[in-house]
C-alpha cells in the first residue's frame, strides 16, 4: 500500500489533508515540498495549527478518516494524541504536522525547512 515515490497517491493523500484541514477551520495551512533536499525525511509536509487542543484533535482524527475513506491509504504511524499539542500524522511520502498555535510558534518548523517549495493553501 506504501508505494513510495508513487506521485499519484502522493498528490491524492496531499489533497485530500489540505480539504480537510480546510473543511475543519485549520490555520495558516502550508505544503512544503521537501522532495529536491537531499537529506529530507519525507517528500511533503503539511503544516496547519488550531487555537485548542480540541481542535487539533479533531483536525486530526478527519485526516485519518478522511485519507482512508477517500483515497483507501492508511496511516503509517502518528503520535502526539496524548497531549494534543503537535500531532504527527505519517503517510510515509506526506508526513502532516497538526500543531496548537503556541506549539506551532515555538518550533517555527517551516523556518527550519525554509529551502522547501512552500505553498500557502487559503480557503
Amino acid at each position: 500500500m506504501y508505494n513510495h515515490n508513487n506521485s499519484k497517491i502522493q498528490n491524492e493523500i496531499l489533497s485530500c489533508v489540505i480539504k480537510t484541514v480546510q473543511d475543519k477551520k485549520g490555520s495558516e495551512i502550508l505544503s512544503l515540498n521537501l522532495s529536491k533536499i537531499q537529506y529530507a525525511v519525507t517528500d511533503y509536509f503539511v503544516i496547519c495549527h488550531a487555537n485548542s487542543k480540541t481542535h487539533v484533535n479533531a483536525i486530526a482524527d478527519h485526516i485519518i478518516e478522511n485519507v482512508q475513506s477517500e483515497t483507501g491509504n492508511k496511516v503509517y504511524h502518528c503520535e502526539g494524541f496524548e497531549n494534543s499539542e503537535w500531532i504527527l500524522i505519517d503517510y510515509v511520502d506526506v508526513v502532516v504536522h497538526v500543531f496548537l498555535n503556541t506549539t506551532r510558534s515555538f518550533y517555527q518548523l517551516e523556518d527550519l525547512w525554509a529551502d522547501a517549495e512552500i505553498v500557502a493553501h487559503d480557503e
